[in-house]
């Protein structure tokens, strides 16, 4: 199905007078380019073939309980500056590792020793050297980083100044002075289980970098947070959205005039946010927003059965009227503000889910949706064999934005217990690959062997570092795509600064247009399919 050019073109031209008038598009920023051709795909089979990694994250006990059952992250990044996508695997009862992209999908391990179980995972250029680092939220901890000294070794160092626990985190540059800020929520109900005690240095934490060292401003007493998601909105001004477990209901702030301010409640949330990510799902200009609950994504007899203890339990947590958290997926649609659409387009029951994302999988110009699922736990699954909610992860494509369908002949329906997961090019060959952190089971990579599309990626170089909240818009001969660099969504999970664009076969991209954290504007234009860009800003 063809996209209507002119209509996407108007909202697309609107967004950007909107955000130029409020956000103050100060000046044109010259770039250097490079331009490499994307590799040769491999042998197409029309779908995914997964590839175990020599990483099993493990629990601190067996049989797993809470709250190991919420497993660990991951993040993609090149880290050695080779121009291959290297992946970093937290662990919680061992060693974290680095794998060495080497090409053609092999990887090599490097072990990163742990102290205190790690969570979700970045890589993000902590002290402005031109390097990733990588940084770890741990359990009931505050969040440190390996500082990467650019010859394949790190250094674990504490973050100055960050001393708050923090479970999930996210970084953005919330001031716009070109380096990054960091946003941290801690996890109460498992620090107290832990600590004997109401955690005193909790809940949610804006760090200001300061040169290096971070302030710290409180925006809230206590959390249950799982997920951060940090975006632009319309008018250019930096929110963040807090995603709590538990009943705790999630939290929006925006960044106006130096500080942040609180949303109001949305009529409409998850019980349980598990994951946030965000996209443009029907290429109109306006991102949608979905936040992940635990929902079946199946009704017969025996998913059922295997759900029912839980269902009951938490169907018998006091309710209060008006309460705006239900217990399923929500689809915010852009259009529509804090109109949930998840129900309309069959997403609001994708299982026992945790990190759930959005990129064009098939390049056909459509961000598709991939959700891993699963449980493991002694205290909500005794009635299961090895106490274990077994599902299959999800993949859902996407036409044009109208809906989705799942696609398990894509062969990414695992059923191994996943908790993170990225999408990335991790063969260079111009397509999404996938990276998952499973609980108990090795890790896996899932080449993409799809052969869709054409793609034209980008690598935004900023300050020495990435350009972590720059947006993109790639206009081709039919149409109009946008993107953000983020630092992470999902669960836990860290995303590649790399930017990929999909689109069919036969469209040509003409013009990239890039808009910066700090409001400035840069555009590329001769662009060619099948081309890796490397933008680079003074």
């Amino acid at each position: 199905m063809r996209r209507t050019r002119p209509i996407r073109l108007t909202a697309i031209f609107c967004l950007l007078l909107v955000a130029s008038a409020a956000h103050a598009l100060r000046l044109h920023a010259p770039v250097a380019v490079d331009t490499q051709s994307l590799r040769a795909r491999a042998a197409c089979s029309g779908g995914f073939i997964g590839h175990e990694l020599d990483h099993i994250t493990t629990a601190s006990a067996e049989p797993v309980g809470y709250y190991d059952s919420n497993g660990a992250g991951l993040a993609v990044g090149d880290l050695n500056r080779d121009g291959w996508l290297d992946i970093v695997l937290a662990n919680l009862a061992g060693d974290s590792h680095v794998f060495w992209n080497r090409g053609d999908l092999r990887f090599e391990r490097l072990a990163l020793p742990s102290r205190t179980p790690a969570r979700a995972a970045a890589t993000v250029d902590v002290d402005g050297d031109g390097w990733l680092d990588i940084v770890f939220t741990q359990q009931a901890a505050a969040p440190i980083y390996w500082r990467n000294r650019g010859d394949e070794t790190f250094a674990a160092q504490v973050l100055s100044g960050v001393t708050y626990i923090g479970y999930a985190m996210n970084w953005l540059d919330a001031d716009g002075d070109g380096d990054l800020d960091l946003v941290t929520g801690s996890y109460d109900v498992e620090n107290e289980k832990l600590l004997g005690q109401t955690a005193p240095r909790s809940g949610v934490i804006y760090y200001e970098n300061r040169g290096g060292s971070f302030r710290a401003r409180r925006l809230a007493d206590r959390s249950n947070t799982l997920a951060i998601l940090t975006r632009l909105n319309q008018e250019g001004e930096p929110e963040i959205t807090i995603g709590n477990d538990f009943a705790v209901p999630d939290r929006s702030f925006r960044f106006v005039d130096g500080d942040w301010q609180e949303l109001a409640p949305l009529e409409v949330m998850p019980h349980s946010t598990m994951s946030y990510d965000a996209a443009d799902l029907d290429n109109d200009g306006l991102p949608e927003i979905f936040a992940v609950d635990m929902k079946p994504y199946a009704d017969d007899a025996t998913t059922m059965a295997q759900w029912q203890p839980v269902m009951d339990m938490m169907m018998a947590m006091p309710h209060v009227d008006g309460d705006p958290q239900i217990m399923e997926n929500v689809l915010y649609s852009g259009r529509g503000g804090a109109a949930n659409i998840a129900r309309d387009l069959r997403l609001d029951g994708t299982g026992w889910s945790w990190s759930a994302k959005f990129g064009d999988l098939d390049n056909d110009g459509y961000q598709d949706l991939y959700v891993v699922n699963g449980m493991i736990s002694v205290e909500l699954f005794s009635h299961l064999p090895n106490n274990e909610l077994v599902e299959e992860n999800l993949a859902y494509r996407n036409f044009a934005g109208e809906r989705f369908e799942r696609q398990p002949g894509w062969g990414l329906n695992d059923r191994a217990s996943g908790r993170g997961m990225s999408l990335a090019d991790l063969d260079n060959d111009g397509d999404l690959d996938v990276v998952v952190n499973n609980l108990l089971t090795p890790a896996k990579v899932f080449e993409n062997r799809l052969c869709a599309g054409a793609a034209v990626e980008v690598d935004l170089r900023w300050n020495e570092g990435t350009a972590i909240g720059a947006q993109l818009s790639l206009e081709t001969d039919e149409g109009i795509y946008q993107r953000a660099v983020t630092a992470l969504s999902g669960y836990l999970s860290g995303d590649s600064s790399r930017v990929h664009f999909g689109f069919p076969a036969d469209e040509e991209p003409q013009r990239l247009s890039i808009r910066w954290g700090d409001g400035a504007h840069s555009e590329v234009s001769g662009l060619a399919p099948n081309t890796l860009i490397t933008i680079s800003r003074d």
